[in-house]
This record gives C-alpha cells, sequence and structure tokens, in this order.
C-alpha cells in the first residue's frame, strides 16, 4: 500500500486506505444484539414500523460504537441519539403539514446550525450528523406513528445499544471490576505508549513515538473523563484509575524531554513503564521498578516519576483530577461561530439544502412512482459533507462504490432469504459487521445500505434498491458540485481555526512554563501541556484530510503543515525547558536559543501560511531576560 500511496495522488491514496487493528468483538457482538432483536420483537407483535425506527436508532448509535470506556460511550452514543431524536421530531411534523419550499428552507436552517456546531468536537459533529439525517428521515419515510413516537423510539432503539455497552463484560477483561475494563486498557496504553517512546529515543522513531504518546494520552483523558452524577471518581477502583493515570503524566514529561534532547536511554528505563502497564492492566502490584541512571536532568527526572508513579500504585492514590481545563459555553460558542464552524454550516446547509430541494422536485414530479422515499439523497448528502469522515473525493470514491456493492448484495439476499425471518436475520449479521466496517467507509456504506434496504423491504417498500444507487449518484454530483463552489470567508477555515487553537494552547504552555517554571504549580503546568498535545493532534488531523482533498480545496491549506510542525517542536522544547527549570531553576543557553529560533520560525510559517498572530503571542517578557 505504501508504494501504491506514493504513485497515486493523495485523494485517491486515501479512498484506498483502511484501518487497522484487532477486530472488536465486544462491539460485534453489541451490533448483533441490538437492531436485529429490536426488529423481530417488533415483526412478532405485528407492529413493524416500530421496529424500523428502533432499529434505525440502533443501527446509528452502532456507528458511534467505538473502543473506549463505558462512561465515555454514555456521551458517544447518548449524544448523537438526543440529537437524531430531535431531528426526527421536527422533521416528521415539518413533513406532515408544511409545503415542499417550507421544508426544504426549514431543513437548510436545521443544517446550517447542526454543520456550526459539529466544528466542536467529534461528539458534536456525530450529533449533528445524525439531527440532520434523522430529520430527513422523519420527514420522507411514511410511517404511521406520530412524531413524538417516533422519538421515543428512536431514542430507545440507541439506548438499548447504550444499555448492552453498560451491562456486558469485555471478553478476556478478567482483572478488578468488569466496569472499568476500558479505563485499565487505556492507563495501561499510556504507560505502554511512554516506554515505547524511551524504547526510541535517538532514532527516526521518535517524533511518531511521540505522537502515540499524546494520542493514548488523550484516549485515556477521554475514558477517564465521561458523564458522572458527582463531581469526583466515587468507587475506590476508579479512584485507583485516576491516581495511576496522574502518575503518568510526569513520566510522559521526562519521556518527552529525553526525546528532544535526543540522547539513547539505558535500556533499562524502559522496563519500569512495561510493568506499570502490566499492573494497571491485572489491577497488580508493580514489584521493585528499575532505577534509571540519574545522568541528566531528564533522568532524574524520570526516575523521581517513576518513584512517585510506584507510590501511587500502592497506595492506591487520591488524585482525582485529570489535569484538564474543562470548555466553558463561551469557548464553544466561539468555536461553532468561528471561521471554521461558520464555513463547515454554509457548507452543511448548501449541501443538504441543495439535496432536499432536488430530492422533493423529484418526489412530487412522480419520479419515484408510489414510493415516499425520497428521504435518502438529502441523508447521503449529510454523510458525504462530513470532512472527519475524510477528504470529499475519497468520500465520494467510496460512498458510491459502497451503495453500488450493498445494492447488488441486497438484490442478491433479497431474491435468495424468507421474507420477513431472512431479513430480520441479515440486519442482525449487518449489526455485527458495522464495527468492523468502520474502518473504510466504502465498506461501511456498504454494510449500512444493505441493513436499511433491508429494514425498508421489512417495512413493507420492496424494490427500492436499484433507485437507491441512483439517489447516491446525485448525492455525490450535488456534494461535488456545491464542496467545490466558492464560499462567504476563507477557504480552509477549519483548518486555520484548528491551528490557530492550537498555536494559541502552545503559547499559553511556553508562557506558563517561562514564567512559573521555579512554582510547584504542575498541576497547572500538565493541564496546559495536555491542552497544547491535544490541539496539535486535532490540527495534524484536520491538515493531513486537507492535504488529501483535490487540488482546488488542498491549495487553500498549503502551509499549515509546516506550521504544525514547528509548534510541535516548540510544545517539545517547551516541555524540554520544564524539565530544566524543576532540575536546576534556569534554562541553559541550549534551551532559550531553540526558543528563539522556533518562535522566529513559527512566526515566518504563520505568515506565510495567512494565519494572523494574535496579541499576546510574542515571546514572553522571561525568556528575554
Amino acid at each position: 500500500m505504501s508504494r501504491l500511496s506514493a504513485a497515486v495522488p493523495l485523494w485517491l491514496a486515501h479512498a484506498l486506505r483502511a484501518q487497522r487493528g484487532p477486530v472488536p468483538w465486544s462491539a460485534v457482538v453489541r451490533g448483533a444484539l441490538a437492531a436485529g432483536p429490536l426488529l423481530l420483537v417488533a415483526v412478532l407483535s405485528g407492529r413493524t414500523s416500530i421496529g424500523v425506527v428502533a432499529a434505525l436508532g440502533a443501527m446509528l448509535a452502532g456507528i458511534n460504537d467505538r473502543p473506549g470506556s463505558r462512561r465515555a460511550a454514555v456521551r458517544r452514543l447518548g449524544m448523537p441519539a438526543l440529537a437524531g431524536a430531535g431531528g426526527l421530531l421536527v422533521g416528521s411534523y415539518a413533513g406532515a403539514h408544511v409545503g415542499a419550499v417550507t421544508l426544504t428552507l426549514l431543513l437548510t436552517v436545521l443544517g446550517l446550525l447542526a454543520g456550526a456546531v459539529s466544528a466542536v468536537g467529534p461528539v458534536a459533529s456525530g450529533a449533528g450528523t445524525q439531527l440532520l439525517v434523522a430529520a430527513a428521515i422523519g420527514a420522507g419515510m411514511p410511517l404511521p406513528e406520530p412524531g413524538w413516537q417516533r422519538a421515543l423510539l428512536f431514542v430507545g432503539g440507541a439506548g438499548w445499544l447504550l444499555v448492552l455497552r453498560l451491562a456486558l463484560p469485555t471478553p478476556g477483561a478478567t482483572a478488578g471490576d468488569y466496569r472499568f475494563d476500558g479505563e485499565r486498557d487505556a492507563v495501561g496504553g499510556v504507560y505502554d505508549a511512554v516506554a515505547a517512546l524511551l524504547e526510541a529515543v535517538g532514532g527516526p522513531d521518535a517524533p511518531g513515538r511521540r505522537v502515540a504518546l499524546t494520542a493514548a494520552l488523550d484516549h485515556a483523558q477521554d475514558a477517564l473523563g465521561g458523564p458522572r452524577l458527582r463531581r469526583y471518581a466515587s468507587s475506590a477502583a476508579e479512584r485507583r484509575l485516576h491516581a495511576q493515570y496522574a502518575a503518568a503524566l510526569p513520566l510522559a514529561e521526562a519521556a518527552t524531554a529525553l526525546a528532544w534532547a535526543g540522547e539513547a536511554v539505558p535500556a533499562r528505563a524502559v522496563d519500569g513503564p512495561r510493568r506499570l502497564a502490566v499492573a494497571v492492566r491485572t489491577s497488580t502490584h508493580t514489584g521493585p521498578l528499575p532505577a534509571p541512571a540519574r545522568s541528566a536532568p531528564a533522568l532524574r527526572a524520570l526516575d523521581d516519576a517513576l518513584l512517585h508513579a510506584a507510590d501511587a500504585f500502592d497506595r492506591g492514590g487520591d488524585d482525582n483530577a485529570l489535569h484538564t481545563r474543562r470548555r466553558t459555553a463561551t469557548s464553544l460558542a466561539r468555536t461553532a461561530l468561528g471561521s471554521g464552524g461558520r464555513e463547515y454550516g454554509l457548507r452543511v446547509a448548501l449541501c443538504f439544502g441543495a439535496s432536499v430541494a432536488v430530492a422533493q422536485a423529484l418526489h412530487h414530479a412522480r419520479w419515484y412512482g408510489s414510493h415516499s422515499h425520497w428521504y435518502w439523497l438529502p441523508a447521503t448528502a449529510v454523510f458525504l459533507v462530513k470532512p472527519d469522515l475524510g477528504p470529499l473525493a475519497s468520500r465520494v470514491i467510496c460512498r458510491a462504490a459502497g451503495t453500488v456493492l450493498g445494492a447488488v448484495l441486497f438484490a442478491g439476499f433479497a431474491a435468495l432469504l424468507p421474507r420477513p425471518a431472512g431479513l430480520v436475520a441479515l440486519v442482525a449479521l449487518c449489526g455485527a459487521l458495522i464495527p468492523v466496517a468502520t474502518r473504510h467507509f466504502a465498506a461501511q456504506t456498504a454494510v449500512v445500505t444493505v441493513l436499511v434496504l433491508s429494514l425498508v423491504m421489512v417495512g413493507g417498500e420492496p424494490g427500492a434498491s436499484w433507485s437507491r444507487l441512483g439517489e447516491t449518484l446525485l448525492a455525490c454530483a450535488i456534494v461535488l458540485l456545491v464542496g467545490h463552489l466558492p464560499a462567504l470567508g476563507q477557504r480552509g477555515g477549519g483548518v486555520r481555526a484548528r491551528l490557530t487553537r492550537a498555536a494559541e494552547a502552545a503559547h499559553m504552555y511556553l508562557a506558563h512554563v517561562l514564567d512559573h517554571g521555579m512554582t510547584e504549580d504542575r498541576a497547572g503546568r500538565w493541564a496546559l501541556r495536555r491542552e497544547a498535545y491535544r490541539a496539535l493532534a486535532e490540527a495534524r488531523v484536520s491538515i493531513d484530510l486537507a492535504a488529501a482533498e483535490l487540488p482546488a480545496l488542498a491549495r487553500h491549506a498549503e502551509g499549515t503543515d509546516e506550521v504544525a510542525a514547528t509548534l510541535e517542536r516548540l510544545v517539545d522544547t517547551t516541555t524540554a525547558c520544564a524539565v530544566q527549570l524543576d532540575d536546576t531553576g534556569r534554562l541553559t543557553p541550549q534551551h532559550t536559543e531553540r526558543i528563539a529560533e522556533l518562535l522566529d520560525e513559527l512566526a515566518e510559517g504563520r505568515e506565510r501560511a495567512g494565519l494572523a498572530v494574535k496579541e499576546g503571542q510574542a515571546p514572553p517578557a522571561s525568556l528575554a531576560g
């Protein structure tokens, strides 16, 4: 695949790329027990339409069912489900009581709102997607139940999958309280990532290992930081996990400083974090940890961090803090209303509104014949216009290929399987395949196409598979056209907004280290460090996706990857400065000169990329002194 990626354009290589990893068997089991059984109960009770709506809710929730903790799953599955129920409610009543023009305008405004909110983060993006998809289904799918019942059934289907997520133990999770197996695995992954970075210090793999450490810390932070009734962890097992996560932060800081210095560390330095990772996953004591050499500030920091971690593991600890700053309602609104939110909102509104208008025109022209299933066109446009599912060209290629494959497979299954029993079994099978199919957008599209067509046929609407193909291709054409139209405001706004946020976080972290480096406010420093690295990771993902767009779109993000690389070096250097200040109370000329060079390089890069430098992002006064 690497040779192929080098030989083809990025936008095509991205369409051929798939995620790798072990099969998430627990999610596969949940998927098999979600939509299929709900539909079966409804069919046996003679209320098929109820099962169709509930199965749709379970299916869309299954797309968001990713690895992680149970607590994080409440937000990841619950918030999009509630948004989808709201969209279904609005769409049902609007579709029944307003005309085509008013309905198109209403759904376009809804698209503007959902698109802007999607810029806040992954969960908000999932909520925006389900809001629009459910609104289109509610307005276009003929169902006998009133809107409020549809909304409750939709939430019930998603809630059933969430109950399965909370209640079923993860296969192979035998240590400790199974309710926290996701948290244990996430925290253990942090210690493994620290060990991997220490192992790569001084070699070419060190930068990639540092990025992997950031991803592991972000994942653990999300796993531990889900919604809770109380402010702090209430059980001893959860408090212990919080303390073990907190103990990993100074280890990560010391490992990053060692990677910055670039001098290989003794092999025994890797053994300590490895043993800590095993202790987290097995809920056992660490035993004696090997002490690394103390010949340099970063090595002394690593040794001190290991001693602190051993103490936290043995005593359990009482550190409930995740060392992260909660985003306020004001900051969330600023993100949604900022350049990234405005651009994404406008693009979603235009694509969604145009697809609704075309679908309404075709529907009233009787192009659909006697079947009212115009919702497929706008629902497809929603998935196509989502940038977090990949570059635009890649999404269009994968969606078209997946729909063709799904329609062909469904046609074969429909001709061979008995009805409705065979179709119910097919829904259960597709539900089980969704967690695996999410690794590639085309595979996910194929599985979802088969599942939805099965639901539609069970609901009494035969022969819709080939018309779905035509509607999908039409949606692809609409999104490709609208996606390349000039927009109000600056193109690449999402990339620039995330990169500006990362630059602000990096400067706040640098200012804190240089102005308060000799104080004991390490908790504040760790929170700022985590925020800087998380913002950089989000910016990197956005930049990589923008680079894989067609040239007409990719050019708007030119130069941003160099700015991100400079910011990463700046944050790494700031971390090395923090460790140096902890050890000696002063910076070496190497540290100060490197900081000054990176700040100059960052200013030049931001100017070339067209990124404004805000007031307060000049070099801190303490650096000049």
